[in-house]
């Protein structure tokens, strides 16, 4: 199995002369319902935090667990969402983006440069790069991943106490079967994204 190395990207960052560097993902663009959530990370120099990768590769055993020790380790961390409302209004990209800055402006000591995870970059005040499944690559980011998954799925399991009619502790928020046969027998509820939902009740 290729081992990769998870600081080449902030190495190769602080090689032009950057210190405080942060990963930057998110969590929750593809769901039909509930806000999107970014989160950004800054690693002590050096830092590599055992069992950490990838969310989506990871059991949410495992995220649960590295959550923790993710926000005791590091260096700095923030997470940030953007509401159901902000989605609506200016589009699931604009809104993701918007996270994205949220978390990094709330990081303390906030941070010099950012690796963000994808392929576009959202408008920030410091230098960034981006980088495409940066999850994968990059240690940095891929502790932001865990981050920001773990928060909006906690807060899937709030909803599905709130609203327990379309089990959002099963499929949080995304459009299995289930959830969309809810949406049909019961309508949207307030968290629901409306704009995501037209294929649907249009059936």
């Amino acid at each position: 199995m290729e081992s990769i190395d998870w600081l080449l990207y902030e190495k190769e960052t602080r090689n032009k002369g950057f210190n405080l560097i942060c990963g930057v993902d998110e969590a929750g663009r593809g769901p039909l319902a509930g806000p999107v959530c970014a989160a950004a990370v800054i690693l002590h120099e050096g830092q590599i935090i055992e069992g950490v990768n990838d969310s989506k590769k990871l059991s949410e055993k495992k995220r649960e667990a590295l959550y923790d020790v993710i926000k005791n380790e590091v260096l700095a961390y923030s997470i940030a969402f953007a509401s159901v409302e902000e989605i609506e209004e200016m589009n699931i990209l604009n809104a993701t983006m918007l996270a994205m800055r949220r978390a990094v402006e709330g990081l303390s000591p906030r941070a010099k440069y950012a690796l963000i995870d994808g392929n576009r970059l959202p408008p920030l005040d410091i230098p960034c790069e981006y980088v495409i499944k940066g999850d994968a690559k990059s240690m940095s980011i891929a502790a932001a991943s865990i981050l920001a998954k773990v928060s909006r799925d906690r807060l899937c399991y709030e909803y599905a106490e709130k609203y327990p009619v379309y089990g959002f502790d099963k499929h949080k928020g995304y459009g299995t079967k289930g959830h969309t046969d809810a949406i049909l027998k019961y309508g949207p509820c307030e968290i629901h994204r409306l704009s995501f939902l037209k294929k649907i009740l249009n059936k």
